[in-house]
């Protein structure tokens, strides 16, 4: 039985690839800190918790054992957790680093987190220009992705069959930032109109973790030092995302169309960027991988978790609050219905 060591695998893309290669027919240990944070249905499945922290060589070479069959880093944010990964990745057959989308820029040098929104001049491969390597703090928008640069040159530079994969916006149940909230709530308190920026033409191509997890399995069997983009075989924009959101859910609302006059705080969504950010997932398939669905498939499974965490009363505490520094901004209710009531009949 072949095995997997999945670092940091209690959250959303860990939760994915576990699920995955246990039907597969793999022995799956994931690390974490907190036991209580396992995933019931991958522990019900047969993966092994291992408490491990990050940062910590010793307790990571105890969680590595004798070895593995695949090695996948979801906690890699600098080149020192980078040279942390890399005797590990020396006792594995393959290596997944999870790096982001977030490190290309455009012939300006913009960039996912920088003020002005990149322009690329179409589907992104591979060899795109990327940030610098840097070492600010990763946890901010300046330093996220050159911190990411770098931890992609130690891995890289280091002659071991470690793959780098970029993914875009990750979704799927268990995320930690559930970008879809933005539609579902709207769906569950039967908003009567979406109000939708740019049109609801903006596209930010999302990454199902099922399909991240499909990547993952397609490298298992085939080790090697590359990097691959991973994003969904469509890319929806704002508009098809809200009617897929509100279609699962049974909900029909009218879509307001909002050009440029429009105030800049109504009907923003996370897929707003001005020009499209799509990846181009050649390299990855030439490797032999196959998607597990397109955006509206893979989708699917987050909108009911947040549907049923919220028609519960929320007990396990998943969903985004009022003061949430991501979502707050996207659900002034009282400035919608402001400006819908402002419309000439």
């Amino acid at each position: 039985m072949p095995r997997a060591l999945i670092l940091g695998g209690t959250g959303l893309i860990g939760r994915a690839a576990a699920l995955r290669l246990l039907d597969a027919g793999w022995q799956v240990d994931v690390t974490g800190r907190d036991p209580a944070r396992m995933p019931h249905e991958i522990a019900a499945a047969g993966a092994r918790f291992v408490a491990a922290d990050r940062g910590e060589e010793r307790q990571l070479r105890a969680a590595m054992g004798d070895g593995a069959d695949l090695l996948v880093d979801c906690l890699c944010y600098t080149a020192a957790d980078a040279r942390l990964l890399l005797p590990l990745a020396g006792n594995a057959t393959s290596t997944v680093l999870i790096s982001s989308r977030a490190v290309y820029v455009d012939a300006d040098g913009n960039h996912a987190n920088s003020g002005t929104p990149p322009r690329f001049d179409g589907p992104i491969t591979e060899a795109q220009p990327t940030l610098a390597p840097g070492d600010m703090d990763y946890r901010s928008g300046e330093g996220y992705g050159p911190n990411k640069v770098a931890a992609e040159h130690v891995a890289l530079d280091s002659g071991l069959p470690i793959t780098v994969v970029r993914p875009s916006l990750i979704h799927g149940a268990g995320a930690a930032t559930p970008r879809e909230w933005v539609f579902v709530k709207r769906a569950l308190d039967r908003r009567g109109a979406v109000l939708l920026a740019h049109r609801g033409s903006g596209v930010v191509h999302p990454t199902a973790a099922a399909n991240l997890a499909a990547l993952l399995e397609t490298v298992a069997g085939r080790p090697g030092a590359r990097i691959l983009n991973c994003a969904d075989p469509d890319a929806p924009n704002a508009r098809d995302i809200a009617r897929i959101v509100a279609g699962r859910l049974g909900h029909a609302w009218e879509e307001v169309l909002l050009d440029g006059t429009a105030a800049e705080e109504l009907g923003r969504t996370p897929w707003d960027s001005p020009h499209p950010v799509v990846l181009d997932m050649s390299a990855a398939e030439e490797l032999g991988y196959q998607p597990a669905g397109d955006y509206a498939a893979t989708v699917a499974a987050e909108v009911d978790w947040l549907a049923d965490a919220a028609r519960a009363g929320d007990p396990a505490g998943i969903l985004p609050d009022a003061d949430h520094p991501y979502f707050g901004w996207f659900f002034d209710y009282a400035a919608e219905d402001t400006f819908l009531a402002a419309r000439t009949p």
